[in-house]
């Protein structure tokens, strides 16, 4: 996996900027539109081993605050129990320039799954400060039930929550100084 790695980024420790980095996830609400929310708390490195990555459940960002309470409950991510959704690689690829493939294990709420992230990487750069960045885009989707979360209520419009979830993370990967 080393050499693959070095194809997307010089050998090295990198690691996510967390301003100018996302993690989130998308998913369909009343069959009408798609419901976003991202966790302001993540890490994710990059480094010979492969790609690992976390989020604080705690850390949930949806437009509305009740909102953000419920999805730390038992009914959804269940925050107290299990505080992180971790996800590490055990295959990293890339073709075709740009693409990139990272399969690995995504675990939410205790439960572990096999997963294949698809996305691109972009060339590195220097920023005006001497920092080396490389940018990278990953997405999934999963089935949420799969993982324990399976509560589901029609809305007020009469709705309900789709059980595919996209997950995207954009990120923006710093080179460690030596």
């Amino acid at each position: 996996m080393a050499a693959v790695i070095e194809q997307i980024a010089p050998a090295g420790t990198w690691t996510a900027d967390p301003v100018h980095s996302t993690v989130g996830f998308e998913v369909g609400y009343s069959g009408v539109s798609t419901f976003r929310g991202s966790f302001r708390d993540f890490e994710a490195t990059l480094d010979g081993s492969g790609l690992a990555g976390s989020a604080k459940v705690g850390s949930v960002d949806v437009k509305d605050e009740q909102l953000n309470g419920h999805l730390q409950s038992p009914d959804f991510f269940d925050a107290q129990r299990y505080p992180e959704i971790q996800f590490k690689t055990t295959e990293l690829s890339q073709t075709d320039g740009e693409h990139v493939s990272a399969r690995g294990e995504l675990t939410i709420k205790g439960v572990t799954h096999p997963i294949t992230l698809e996305g691109t990487v972009s060339g590195t750069m220097t920023d005006p400060f001497g920092r080396e960045k490389v940018g990278l885009t990953l997405q999934s989707a999963i089935d949420r039930t799969e993982y324990g979360i399976n509560w589901n209520a029609p809305n007020q419009t009469g709705g309900d929550l789709a059980n595919d979830v996209k997950l995207v993370a954009d990120l923006v990967l710093i080179k460690a100084a030596e």
